[in-house]
């Protein structure tokens, strides 16, 4: 009969070694060989739960074993939270999103709500989340913890948050209708040639790819201008390469070119299509080129085109930066852009983990720059613009054709 003072010392000597399974196996073998209070007595020893030791009991009696390397038969353990509430991970993105900010060229986001204000509204909601369980939820998805840093944006304009506000209502209100809602703007232009391209990349020792040693801006040197289209419902980016100049007449055509080729087929039964740009640069909402390229592109795909620009001071929190130009810039850094085609392949090449997938093409087409458009063109326009800014929010409904 083993005595209790000999299994306790037994426990002393051997209980740092053991693991999960091999510590529930040693307490249910001196428990059977205790006898009758033997699981008592384990349980008292080694901290177990009785039911554990009973376990492991049925695991000496059994003539099956766990595989080598497992302490626990598969499936066995807690079920993860998102498994046993599938819809805990939608309401926390649908909580956070709108908040998003940080640096875009990042695939790292942030926000400036706390996990305990976020496991609140959660519980609101009706799931059982816990501010622990947020902040885990969040480093899984890529968000990270930041403290203040003081940023020079310029004057902030005091409808800039009530304009995010209204933009992310009316992306919301177009996607569960199932109209396509895309997000524009031209990615930084490139140098083409063999000029430095920031970023590194793995080579054998001595054989980094040489490239000149300066890459002053002559005008010889030909440009990339990468116009970027980012769908927000299928994860896919677009990106057109231009080669002459961004103007809006170029910005359109991109968007056209889109619809041609990915727009029309993945959504056949739309009813509207929705831009979010910038405020300035070829899709700007103070540029007339613009407007009038869009009421050609509503004319064409014969449906309403609304636009929603994000205010002047925040291009940066676009979708297509951080969910499309990010991902660029990773993909192709530390490799020379010797030529078009070769920017063309670096672009198409971007992937995450989530399943973007991107397309591109080249457009060689010239674009004439400082064409002024006229009152006569801009009154021949079909806009409505919104109650709320109208000059950032404004619909360009299809002119009817004449016979």
């Amino acid at each position: 009969m083993t005595t209790e003072a000999e299994t306790r010392r037994r426990f002393e000597q051997l209980g740092p070694l053991l693991d999960e399974r091999t510590l529930r196996v040693f307490a249910a073998a001196e428990a059977n060989s205790v006898g009758h209070g033997g699981v008592s007595m384990l349980s008292n020893i080694t901290g177990l739960a009785r039911s554990t030791i009973r376990r492991g009991q049925v695991e000496l009696a059994s003539p099956t074993r766990l595989p080598p390397g497992r302490i626990r038969r598969a499936g066995g353990g807690r079920k993860q939270a998102c498994v046993l509430d599938p819809g805990l991970l939608a309401d926390l993105e649908i909580l956070v999103e709108p908040s998003s900010r940080g640096d875009p060229m990042s695939p790292l986001r942030w926000t400036c709500k706390s996990v305990h204000a976020l496991s609140d509204a959660l519980k609101k909601k009706g799931h059982d989340a816990s501010s622990w369980l947020v902040w885990k939820l969040l480093r899984d998805m890529n968000y990270s913890l930041q403290g203040n840093r003081k940023m020079e944006e310029g004057s902030q304009h005091s409808d800039r948050n009530a304009q995010f506000e209204h933009i992310n209502g009316r992306v919301l209100e177009e996607m569960r209708a199932g109209n396509p809602v895309i997000s524009v703007d031209t990615k930084k232009k490139e140098l083409v040639g063999n000029y430095r391209n920031g970023g590194r990349k793995w080579h054998r020792k001595g054989d980094a790819p040489r490239v000149q040693g300066h890459d002053f801006p002559d005008p010889e040197v030909p440009r990339a201008y990468p116009y970027g289209i980012y769908d927000l419902a299928h994860n896919r980016g677009h990106v057109v390469v231009g080669t002459d100049h961004d103007t809006g007449q170029f910005a359109v055509a991109s968007i056209r070119g889109w619809w041609r080729a990915q727009g029309r087929r993945l959504y056949p039964r739309a009813k509207r299509l929705l831009i979010t740009a910038d405020g300035g640069g070829s899709n700007g909402y103070r540029l007339r080129l613009w407007k009038l390229e869009l009421q050609g592109l509503a004319d064409m795909i014969g449906i309403p085109v609304a636009v929603c620009h994000f205010p002047p001071g925040t291009s940066k929190w676009n979708k297509v930066e951080h969910r499309l130009f990010s991902f660029i810039s990773t993909n192709w850094r530390g490799e020379p852009l010797v030529d078009y085609e070769t920017i063309v392949q670096l672009i198409a090449g971007a992937t995450t983990a989530t399943g973007l997938k991107v397309t591109c093409t080249l457009d060689h087409r010239k674009y004439k720059t400082g064409r002024k458009i006229t009152d006569e063109e801009m009154a021949g326009l079909r806009i409505e613009r919104d109650p709320f800014h109208g000059e950032w929010n404004y619909t360009i409904l299809p002119r009817k054709k004449t016979p």
